[in-house]
């Protein structure tokens, strides 16, 4: 799909003269990995006359902080004060392609990697155009202009705002070739600066899916098979349209949905229906078959990376040494549960709600209610949360199905329970790991093999036997190891599975830097100094492996009944390590503090950078500490927050941040966190109880049976 210029001011309500931008930029053409077709990724500005600057943001606003990173880009090369740039939600169209992902979606820890140049050059092109207006009519030599602070300036005097050029500016073509600024002149970006979107959250102005209104708007709750995958037979709603409040029960593809005039009774409502289910062959799955399943996989083994020989270095190593290790599934347990309002009306289709991939939302739609992809428009809010749970989409499809069946706009509304029991879960994942050392208890051999599901075959139709690239992250360990075999086995479990913060790195992690730990236990080393002999060649491993260890003081006496443990780890091009304090008591863990030293690179907005980090460990923590999906005859066991604990604040530990100032190019940071946080903590189980927990999560019962 593309979007002309008038399209996009309609979308966008960005109305009255001024410029507005579509721009090319360099190097935008890559090949998507996952879905395997070709973007070019764009970036629009807009100079309204009253000097409002206006960035089209590609990426949504889930709480990592792009509503004000994305403008700190475009504000330092065009030279305005960040606070004066406003920020909307760009609509569906290929110019807003993520180039790192190949699709318009949210997520990989991509934000500023992606953006990090296009839209410098953006800011960059609306400069040189403006300057270019204004010395047109002042007919004097660009040269002698200077553009900062919201206005072009120049000899005598002459100033105007970037407003009062943008109409001259606006007709001229967009220079190809642009100077961008040397980063010693940077005055915003690497500056720790407030968020844009936190006075509207604090006041309650900021629209989060679940605040949409419509007029006419009534309100949907929708009964889904216990079992996922399972369709209506029958159903009975005669008790639920005899309720107060209730429009009418309608049958869609994934249930019963009752409508009513309020959401609280549309949900009484649907507790009185009656519904038949064919629960489908997902009613045989349960978490013993799906081990067993994953256990004994048959499918052929995918290379991932192979160094030397690590089958002839076994034979000859002094000692060998094999473990397993799992992880669970686990749902994204966003704070906001899953919702979207349409309005399907006259063979067009509006569908407003929080979204992370606004592509597959639009083409999925249309396909759900009949319509071509041009006739549904999408409309993304804040998200209150998504992890990766809103690259899907099939909340908004239910909301669209219903409001074709009922013939109003509907905002359908899942409960916790919904949520938690019809999830896209992160896969189950069984890693076997061995290794051969010398004599002096070094690695000279090392094999890791991860068995899982492919989210990217399932989401995306990648063709089996092709390397999966986000089952393959952090599998490769940055240690300096001779002969090293990685390889996957993409194993269908039969349940559906989706992308979770960090994805496969805090299943690789887990694995590598347990296992790591197992060896330096193994020759009597200790484990920080046993990592770091194997780190000759890794600099920036080295360097923040040091860090954190030195922050942590490692080697230094402890208080009675504390342990610490290390992990290390590179995602999405940041280096870093962790170092966890804890102590153990009837097999309950207490995390007491986290150390943690990230180079990522040149930051946009260290302090965003440090919230994105503390955020990630509390996430992973949960996950660590007890978070858990299990199912019986194909029936999520877990409902709500009883079930499947998050962190309390209770539960929350003192975190000691360092940043590394680096001038190497961006490196994601609103996922690599979380995945280091199992290891770390597992690690520092291990140094207080002498038990290796090869299982997450480190509960009680695990730690108990290990």
């Amino acid at each position: 799909m593309t979007t002309t210029r008038r399209d996009f001011l309609k979308v966008t309500a960005l109305v009255g003269g001024g410029l507005t931008l579509g721009v090319s930029l360099p190097g935008a053409v890559s090949v998507a990995q996952a879905a395997g077709t070709l973007h070019t990724p764009n970036a629009w500005v807009h100079i309204a006359d009253d000097n409002t600057i206006t960035l089209i943001s590609a990426r949504s606003e889930m709480g990592q902080g792009v509503y004000t990173s994305m403008p700190m880009l475009i504000a330092e090369e065009l030279g305005v004060d960040i606070r004066k740039i406003k920020v909307e939600i760009a609509p569906v169209g290929e110019v807003y392609t993520n180039a790192l992902l190949g699709g318009q979606l949210t997520g990989g820890s991509t934000s500023v990697r992606d953006g990090w140049e296009k839209l410098r050059v953006a800011g960059a092109q609306v400069r040189t155009m403006l300057v270019t207006a204004a010395a047109q009519k002042w007919n004097v030599d660009a040269a002698t202009l200077k553009a900062a602070d919201g206005k072009v300036t120049g000899p005598g005097g002459r100033k105007a705002t970037y407003g009062e050029l943008a109409d001259a500016a606006s007709k001229l073509p967009v220079p190809k070739d642009v100077v961008l600024k040397d980063p010693k002149d940077f005055k915003i970006i690497g500056k720790p600066t407030k968020r844009l979107d936190t006075p509207r959250k604090v006041n309650g102005t900021a629209v989060f899916g679940i605040d949409v209104k419509l007029p006419g708007m009534v309100y949907a709750s929708l009964e889904q098979c216990p079992v996922i995958g399972g369709k209506v037979v029958s159903f009975d709603a005669s008790k639920a349209k005899a309720m107060p409040g209730v429009i009418d029960v309608v049958q869609i593809r994934d249930g019963v949905a009752v409508v009513a005039d309020s959401y609280w009774r549309a949900k009484k409502a649907r507790e009185a229906l009656t519904v038949t289910w064919d629960e489908g062959a997902g009613a045989a799955i349960d978490n013993a078959s799906m081990m067993d399943g994953i256990r004994n996989a048959k499918d052929a083994p995918t290379p991932i990376k192979k160094t030397g020989d690590a089958d002839a270095a076994m034979k000859s190593a002094a000692k060998t040494m094999q473990a397993e290790y799992w992880s669970p599934l686990l749902a994204h347990a966003t704070m906001e549960p899953q919702n979207f309002t349409a309005d399907y009306k006259d063979g067009k289709c509006l569908v407003i709600g929080p979204a992370q991939f606004q592509q597959g939302t639009q083409g999925n739609v249309a396909a759900a209610v009949g319509l071509k992809p041009e006739d549904v428009t999408v409309q993304t809010t804040f998200l209150g949360g998504g992890f990766g749970r809103r690259l899907e989409y099939d909340f908004a499809v239910q909301a669209a199905q219903i409001s074709k069946a009922v013939g109003k706009p509907v905002k359908l509304l899942w409960s916790r329970e919904d949520d938690t029991t019809h999830d896209f879960y992160r896969p189950m994942a069984f890693h076997r790991m061995a290794a051969g050392l010398d004599a002096a208890g070094k690695p000279v051999a090392l094999t890791f093999q991860l068995t899982s599901q492919s989210v990217t075959q399932r989401a995306f139709g990648l063709p089996k036997g092709t390397l999966d690239p986000f089952m393959a992250e952090a599998a490769v360990v940055g240690y300096d190891i001779p002969n090293m075999t990685q390889e996957l086995i993409e194993h269908d479990s039969g349940l559906r599975v989706g992308y979770w913060r960090s994805v496969s790195h805090a299943l690789n992690a887990f694995a590598n830097e347990s296992f790591i730990d197992e060896l330096a236990a193994a020759a009597g080393k200790d484990p920080y100094q046993y990592r770091l002999a194997l780190l000759d060649k890794q600099p920036r491993f080295a360097n923040v492996l040091k860090i954190a260890a030195s922050k942590a003081g490692w080697g230094k006496p402890l208080a009675k009944g504390r342990s610490r443990g290390i992990a290390l780890m590179e995602g999405y091009d940041t280096y870093m390590a962790q170092v966890a304090e804890i102590s153990v008591k009837d097999n309950e863990i207490t995390v007491h503090k986290m150390w943690v030293a990230a180079d990522l690179g040149r930051m946009v907005n260290p302090d965003t950078v440090e919230a994105q980090i503390e955020s990630s460990i509390a996430f992973g923590l949960s996950s660590v500490l007890g978070s858990e999906i299990t199912l019986d005859k194909g029936r999520v066991q877990q409902t709500n927050f009883h079930d499947y604990p998050v962190i309390r604040m209770s539960q929350m530990p003192r975190i000691d941040v360092t940043l590394v100032k680096s001038t190497e190019k961006p490196g994601g940071i609103g996922e690599p966190a979380t995945a280091l946080v199992g290891p770390a903590v597992a690690n520092a189980l291990f140094a207080a109880t002498g038990k290796r927990v090869r299982k997450i999560p480190l509960s009680p019962d695990n730690i108990k049976s290990a």
